[in-house]
C-alpha cells in the first residue's frame, strides 16, 4: 500500500468509526504491543471492494485493518479461514505474501457487529504497471504467478478435474446488451459516458453475430486449479525492482488456471487509454509463465480463446453502472471495451505471443 493511498489522519480515540469499521472494537481483540490509543489511522482509497484502513504507530510501524463486505461466498468464516491458511503456507515456500496476525482467541479474523475483519501487516511499496516493467522484470512475474498456481496445488489435494466449464452464452448476452441499452438511454442526467456506452454496446453487438460460432466448447476448457483469482496490479506490491507482497486473496478458488495467467497479462500490459497489449512484454511474461506453472502451451492457447470469449461477452462495468447504479468501475470501461475491439482484429498475435 502506497503512501498515496492514505487521506484524512485521524486519531482511533475521536472515531470509534471509520468508514463504517468499529475500530476500537476491532483492535481490543488483538494482542497488540501498542495501545490503540497512540494509533492514527487513514483511510486507504484503492480498490472497488471491500475497506481497509492503515493504521500507524508512532515508531512509524503498522497495520492494515480489513474489513470484508463482499458475501457471495467469499467472505464467510469458512472462506477467510481458507484463504488466511493459504497466505500463510504460501509465505513458508518462500511467495511474497502478507499473512494476517492472530487474534487473541488464536483466529486470524474476528468478527464484530456482524462484519468479519482481519489484520494484517503493513507492506510498504508501490503498484506497477506491466508497461513500467523491463523485460526481465515481465518474466519475473510471470514466473511468480506460475510459482503461485504450482505451490497451490501442492498444498491443496488433487484437483478432481470438471466434465465441462460452460463459457458465456452470446444469447443471454445479447438481451444483456437490449437491457443495457435502454438502460442507457433513461439514465439522467445523460453524459457523455452514456453514449460511449451505446456506441460500444452496438458495436459489440457487431462483433457477437460476427464471432458467435467461435464459442469455446465446454470441454475446451484448460485445466482447472487453485488460483489468486485477482491478480492485477493493484494486488502486488513492488519495493524498487521486486514483487514483496500479492494482495487481497478474497477470490482464493477453483478455476482454468491458464485463464488467470491471460486474464492478468490483459491487466498488467494494456495501454490505459487504448487498451492495447504490449505484445513483446506479454510474450516474456508468458514465455516464463508457461515454464514456472508448467503449462503446455496448448492449455495457455484454450485459456488465450475462454478469456477472449469472456471479455467479448462481459460488460460488467456497465452492469454496475446502470443496474447497480454505482459509478465506480467507469474509468475502467473505455480502455477495457477498446480492448476488446483490439483483440478481435489481432487474435492470431496475441495468441503467438502467450503461446510461442
Amino acid at each position: 500500500m502506497t503512501q498515496s493511498q492514505v487521506r484524512g489522519q485521524v486519531r482511533v480515540e475521536r472515531l470509534d468509526r471509520i468508514r463504517g469499521i468499529p475500530v476500537a472494537g476491532v483492535l481490543e481483540r488483538y494482542p497488540l504491543a501498542v495501545p490503540f490509543e497512540a494509533l492514527t489511522v487513514a483511510p486507504v482509497s484503492q480498490g472497488l471492494l471491500n475497506r481497509g484502513l492503515r493504521l500507524t504507530a508512532p515508531d512509524g510501524g503498522g497495520w492494515f485493518l480489513k474489513q470484508y463486505l463482499d458475501d457471495a461466498g467469499h467472505a464467510s468464516g469458512s472462506a477467510i479461514a481458507a484463504q488466511h491458511r493459504a497466505i500463510a503456507a504460501l509465505r513458508e515456500h518462500g511467495l511474497p505474501t502478507a499473512p494476517p496476525l492472530a487474534a487473541r482467541d488464536g483466529r486470524t479474523f474476528v468478527l464484530v457487529r456482524g462484519r468479519r475483519y482481519a489484520l494484517f501487516p503493513w507492506v510498504e511499496g508501490a503498484h506497477r504497471t506491466g508497461r513500467s516493467l523491463d523485460h526481465a522484470q515481465c518474466a519475473a512475474l510471470g514466473t511468480l504467478l506460475g510459482r503461485i498456481h504450482r505451490t497451490l496445488a501442492e498444498l491443496h489435494p488433487p484437483v478432481e478435474q470438471p466434465a465441462a466449464v460452460p463459457s458465456a452464452n452470446p444469447d443471454d448476452t445479447w438481451r444483456t446488451i437490449d437491457d443495457l441499452l435502454e438502460r442507457s438511454r433513461r439514465h439522467d442526467p445523460q453524459q457523455p459516458f452514456d453514449a460511449l456506452a451505446r456506441h460500444r454496446l452496438r458495436e459489440r453487438r457487431e462483433l457477437l453475430a460476427a464471432y458467435r460460432h467461435r464459442r469455446p466448447g465446454p470441454a475446451a476448457a484448460p485445466p482447472t486449479g487453485w488460483v489468486h483469482g485477482d491478480f492485477h496490479p493493484l494486488n502486488l506490491l513492488y519495493r524498487g525492482t521486486e514483487p514483496v507482497a500479492v494482495l487481497d486473496w478474497d477470490r482464493l478458488g477453483l478455476k482454468p488456471r491458464t485463464e488467470e495467467a491471460v486474464r492478468a497479462a490483459t491487466l498488467f500490459f494494456h495501454h490505459p487509454e487504448t487498451g492495447v497489449l504490449d505484445l513483446p512484454r506479454l510474450r516474456h511474461y508468458a514465455r516464463a509463465y508457461r515454464e514456472a506453472s508448467d503449462s503446455s502451451p496448448e492449455q495457455v492457447a484454450a485459456g488465450v480463446h475462454r478469456v477472449w470469449w469472456e471479455r467479448l461477452n462481459d460488460f460488467w462495468m456497465l452492469r454496475w453502472r446502470y443496474q447497480r447504479r454505482d459509478e465506480r468501475a467507469d474509468p475502467l470501461f473505455p480502455a477495457a471495451a477498446a480492448q476488446t475491439v483490439w483483440w478481435c482484429e489481432e487474435y492470431e498475435q496475441v495468441l503467438d505471443a502467450c503461446v510461442n
